[in-house]
């Protein structure tokens, strides 16, 4: 009996090709680099190659907080998106970047003692979001989450912006051109 026929045996084909290619990523080798050392750990991919001139405008869109004091993996994502992509071969100039935070994310954007006096412990966040300043992302607050959650304009990370609201921000992004990142 061939045990590949039938739905038992697609099953068990297909359980075996999702396997070995796990199994072939699982060995990659994740790393920082070449931006930021300390964030956005990504993997190589033989093969992906990208004009020389490749330009990106994406704007990530983070609501949920991590837990108090940990780094945000979602807000993480943008120093792994440029680390991959300069890796690979596109210009750090010709990335742009924004960060549109809004609900329960919206804390992580205070500075370290004003996120302290809320949470009790430092926040996990601030190194991370005054790195990505640092390299160029645009980092917006929502106005009415941050209405919402009391937070005040003087206790954010310097160089974070406030807009009306996320809806708002992602509208002015997308009337510049930005994608909205899906992860």
């Amino acid at each position: 009996m061939n045990i590949l026929k039938g739905k038992w045996g697609a099953a068990l084909g297909l359980s075996a090709t999702l396997a070995a290619t796990g199994q072939a990523f699982a060995n990659s080798e994740f790393e920082y680099g070449p931006v930021f050392d300390k964030f956005g750990k990504h993997a190589s991919v033989d093969g992906v190659k990208f004009a020389e001139n490749q330009t990106f405008k994406v704007a990530f869109d983070v609501a949920k907080a991590a837990e108090p004091g940990k780094v945000n993996r979602s807000i993480e994502s943008l120093a792994r998106f440029i680390n991959m992509h300069v890796a690979n071969g596109v210009k750090k100039e010709n990335l742009s970047l924004a960060l549109v935070v809004h609900g329960s994310a919206t804390e992580e954007m205070l500075k370290t003692e004003h996120f302290k006096q809320r949470k009790g412990q430092p926040n996990g966040n601030e190194l991370l979001i005054r790195a990505l300043i640092k390299q160029g992302v645009e980092v917006i607050v929502c106005g009415q989450s941050a209405a919402a959650h009391g937070v005040e304009k003087n206790a954010l990370i310097d160089g974070v912006k406030v807009d009306l609201s996320a809806m708002t921000a992602h509208a002015r992004l997308a009337q510049k051109g930005y994608s909205v990142n899906p992860f």
